[in-house]
């Protein structure tokens, strides 16, 4: 059995890092790495990172989920379905060349393709090109959220993705596969990519030519490795060998608190981790009753208090407080009489097996959460089939809804609980990327009619009805597992300046960072 410090120096040597690092050369241990370099393929936090260090979105948000102008420096509504940007000029691509409207228009055409994205942007009729330095977007009908949507607009680089390479087209977006998007980037980023092996490790440098000049950040090199095991990443933080990590679990943080010259840095975040229930794939779930007895026999908050050691926040809906469509009364519901009642009443007293999939490094605590659940279940006579895995290996599975029951966070970029809705929950339609990641094949046209009027609906108040009666809907029809909201924390030496640049969508913003 390898012992902890053996651990700890094959992942360092394996990303071959240097142990003595410049003043703005940093090192930064996640639990996992991207797993492409095309900011189309997959609408993941992973990827979301990536683009915020390799591209620069329109707009984006603030710590208190204001907006803040980026690519864009200043936008307007036209009228009731238009929305003007005006984009900033003299910014330049990796790849030298000039950031223009055709650049902007390029990029959101794609993103309406991308399995992944398509369901964002299916409000919008269309986007076109006023001058070089202006677009205009255009909704089919009043959209409310047309700044949330635009943080989702990393422009990419026209010329450098368009053409043939090797008989394939450039622009192609492939899922899980080589693509010439998905190894190569020309982003107007803070950072470029000077070298990348898969799991082993990213290397980052400044970019010489980024236009925004006023950023605070010095960080010139910032190598990103991949380090799965929670103990292994604190060691490696605690000992010097690394300048940051995310996540910090629960069990390590009180100490990386307690280190000496190390800050932790916390967050209260809103992402819900849920489990899936796959109608598709086994017919027990289809019955209301089922699905209703696996969510009242799994104790979320005994979770929350153990596994989580109380930094989540117990979930009984997809949106936390503060969230549009947040109610009160839709609280947790862990009552394991009731669902051995539910499962008699459903024909099942005797139990029946399922199998269970979840990742291993992509939220915190990820395999103990499903190991846990998967010992409840089988307190109501639920044997279950339980797969862990790395997220490199997970998501192929997610997308093939391969388990019966799958693990699946959601952050909603919207700051409401429609975005949930829209991915999670929402019928699947390839056709419109409504239900993307609804391996629980839930359906129900009524929560999609109610989506999507709230979603053509600018009455804040109207809105928010709207979205609480889905929320009720998911809830009494238990249309998946509700978990929790999961806390962030990021351990650090105490020369980064950190608390800046972190946030609760969990994209720091790495090109603003300053190490002292």
């Amino acid at each position: 059995m390898k012992t902890l410090k053996t651990k700890l120096a094959i992942a360092l040597m394996a990303a071959g890092l240097s142990f003595s690092a410049a003043a703005a050369d940093i090192t930064v241990a996640y639990d996992a790495d991207p797993v492409s370099l095309d900011p189309h393929e997959q609408l993941s936090g992973g990827t979301l990172q990536m683009s915020h260090m390799l591209f620069d979105p329109l707009v984006r948000f603030t710590k208190t989920f204001d907006f803040e102008a980026r690519i864009a420096e200043k936008w307007e509504r036209v009228d009731e379905t238009t929305f003007r940007f005006n984009l900033r000029k003299g910014v330049k691509f990796h790849s030298g060349n000039s950031l223009t409207a055709d650049d902007v228009i390029w990029t959101f055409e794609r993103l309406k393709i991308s399995g992944d994205f398509k369901g964002v942007f299916a409000p919008y009729e269309k986007m076109t090109k006023i001058d070089d330095y202006t677009v205009e977007i255009k909704s089919t009908e009043p959209y409310p959220l047309v700044l949330q949507t635009a943080t989702y607009i990393f422009p990419m680089d026209k010329k450098f993705y368009s053409g043939q390479m090797d008989g394939k087209d450039k622009s192609e977006i492939v899922k899980h596969g080589s693509s010439y998007a998905s190894t190569n980037v020309s982003g107007t980023g803070p950072f470029t990519v000077t070298f990348r092996e898969q799991g082993v490790k990213v290397v980052f440098e400044r970019f010489d030519g980024y236009w925004d000049t006023k950023s605070p950040g010095n960080v010139d090199k910032l190598t990103l490795v991949p380090i799965k095991e929670n103990a292994t990443r604190v060691a490696a933080l605690l000992s010097g060998d690394v300048d940051m990590i995310h996540p910090v679990a629960p069990n390590d943080q009180k100490r990386v608190k307690g280190a000496k010259n190390i800050n932790l840095t916390t967050v209260a975040g809103t992402r819900i981790i849920t489990f899936q229930m796959n109608q598709d794939s086994n017919p027990a779930l289809k019955d209301v009753r089922v699905r209703q007895a696996i969510v009242h026999a799994i104790n979320n908050d005994g979770i929350v208090k153990k596994i989580m050691k109380g930094f989540a926040t117990t979930a009984g809906q997809q949106g936390p407080v503060g969230y549009a469509g947040y109610s009160a009364e839709l609280v947790p519901r862990y009552d394991l009489k009731k669902a051995k009642q539910l499962m008699k009443e459903a024909g099942y007293e005797n139990g029946f097996k399922l199998s269970m999939m979840a990742p291993n490094n992509r939220y915190v605590n990820d395999a103990q959460i499903a190991q846990a659940s998967a010992a409840m279940l089988s307190k109501i006579g639920i044997k279950v089939d339980l797969k862990t895995m790395p997220k490199a290996q997970y998501w192929p599975e997610f997308d093939k809804c391969s388990a019966d029951m799958m693990m699946i966070g959601w952050h909603s970029d919207t700051e409401d609980s429609a975005n949930f809705s829209e991915f999670l929950t929402m019928t699947r339609n390839e056709e419109t990327g409504k239900g993307a990641y609804n391996c629980g094949h839930y359906s129900n046209t009524d929560v999609d009619n109610l989506v999507n009027s709230a979603n053509a609906e600018t009455d804040p108040a109207k809105r928010g009805a709207m979205l609480q009666k889905v929320e009720a809907t998911l809830y009494n029809e238990a249309a998946f597992v509700p978990l929790h909201w999961q806390n962030l924390a990021w351990g650090s030496k105490s020369n980064l300046d950190v608390e800046p640049v972190v946030n609760a969508l969990n994209f720091p913003y790495f090109g603003d960072l300053v190490v002292k």
